[in-house]
């Protein structure tokens, strides 16, 4: 019988937020009830912590160093260039390491790694190691972890680096959130049994336990809201309500948009353009603005100096828990999440339309193709043109469409999958 209350270690790392919010809806998982991040715990030799220091403020650098015209976006294009992910098609044998794998096993054969993965083997609890970035699993394998070993992908497709070294050999088992990743894991040379086709691992607070009550509940609201003259409830009725059920008459709250920013801060001057340009409707009570700031104080302050005047909530955390927490309570009460194409693209099966901003790196445009082919998603326009677009969608009912898209066809109990299996593995 599967161990229904067996623990594992879940380990993270503290670079952006996409992997400690796949980590996050994992957390009663975690022996002990905490989270490990892998480039941050306590006794981390300092050599290690350098390694993992550099490699996040590089990104961060080159993430904000984009903006500036032609250098900066030629620095970025060869940062991106080494860890881009290859056409599908023609299929074929993916599985030799690139560049970009090639140097980070040369860093974890000098030791980068070793004590992280002997100070959890020496604890005598050899239960399983859940990591949501293919490094600490690496290391985990390369220095003989003795419990199984399992990597969670977190974007909709995946590069060659997220696959070990000799995947033939390899006992990593790795939960995959779409068929493409499953897919491309193959090609990698990644073994069959050891894929699991999970979906991503969504908040349980917005999804609910009983056969996705609380979801479903919220998903009646924001469909009033997303189609006022209910254009896509004219079609698609008998679906909705084999879905849903019955409507209630009115929604809980206004029309309700979220813009959230990346973890470096990057694109916070959208957020700041959408206020400005919905101003008038947000004083007159016709929308709701909520801006996403994580844990970046420079971003709320950022926020707050430039919608002065304005009722308009900044959700704002004091550390990474916090900031999940507040979160996953706002969306409850959205109805559309404006956000560049990171992690939160898998968020779009909760029922949410994604307005898709500008992507930042190669992972990001794949994540975009997904949301656009699946119907989850729809690509921003000019925000200078706000005031006119978002209310021509909402009209004509494409919003709801791709929130109900999403709904349906979403795998929306990653989080379910996964533990499932854990405990029977």
């Amino acid at each position: 019988m599967p161990d229904i209350n067996k623990k594992a270690w879940i380990v993270s790392v503290n670079m952006g937020y996409g992997h400690q919010r796949t980590a996050f809806p994992l957390k009663d998982l975690a022996f002990n009830g905490k989270i490990i991040n892998a480039n941050d715990y306590p006794g981390i030799p300092g050599k290690d912590r350098k390694v993992w220091e550099t490699t996040r403020q590089s990104y961060e650098f080159v993430s904000k160093f984009k903006r500036i015209p032609l250098i900066g976006q030629f620095a970025f294009f060869l940062f991106d260039y080494f860890q881009r992910i290859l056409s599908f098609y023609p299929n074929k044998d993916l599985s030799g390491p690139s560049i970009q794998l090639k140097q980070t096993f040369s860093l974890i054969k000098k030791g980068w790694g070793r004590h992280f993965t002997e100070k959890l083997a020496s604890s005598g609890k050899n239960i399983p190691l859940v990591s949501t970035f293919f490094v600490p699993a690496f290391m985990a394998e390369y220095f003989g972890y003795p419990g199984d070993i399992f990597c969670i992908v977190c974007d909709a497709d995946v590069s060659r680096a997220w696959a070990p070294f000799d995947p033939k050999k390899s006992r990593i088992n790795y939960f995959a959130p779409t068929e493409r990743v499953a897919d491309r894991l193959k090609l990698y040379g990644v073994k069959e049994a050891n894929i699991f086709l999970t979906g991503y691992p969504l908040p349980l607070d917005n999804i609910g336990v009983e056969d996705s009550e609380i979801l479903k509940s919220d998903l009646k609201k924001r469909l009033l809201n997303l189609d006022p003259e209910k254009r896509f409830f004219r079609y698609y009725e008998p679906l909705i309500k084999s879905y849903l059920g019955e409507l209630p008459a009115k929604s809980d709250h206004i029309l309700t948009l979220m813009f959230a920013v990346g973890g470096a801060g990057a694109q916070k001057e959208i957020g700041v353009k959408i206020v400005r340009k919905l101003s008038e409707k947000v004083k007159k009570k016709q929308i709701k603005i909520i801006l996403v700031a994580g844990i970046k104080k420079k971003v709320k302050e950022y926020f707050e100096r430039n919608t002065k005047g304005l009722d308009i909530e900044i959700v704002f955390g004091k550390d990474i828990e916090d900031y999940f927490q507040k979160f996953n309570q706002a969306m409850r009460k959205i109805d559309i999440l404006w956000t560049k194409p990171s992690e939160l693209s898998f968020y779009s099966a909760l029922g949410l339309p994604i307005i898709i901003a500008p992507t930042i790196g190669s992972q990001e445009e794949f994540n975009k193709r997904w949301l656009l082919k699946s119907g989850f998603g729809l690509l921003q326009e000019d925000p200078n043109y706000i005031h006119q677009w978002l209310f021509d969608w909402l009209e004509k009912g494409y919003l709801a469409e791709a929130a109900m898209q999403g709904f349906v066809e979403g795998l929306r109990k990653g989080t379910f999958s996964i533990k499932e299996a854990i405990s029977s593995y």
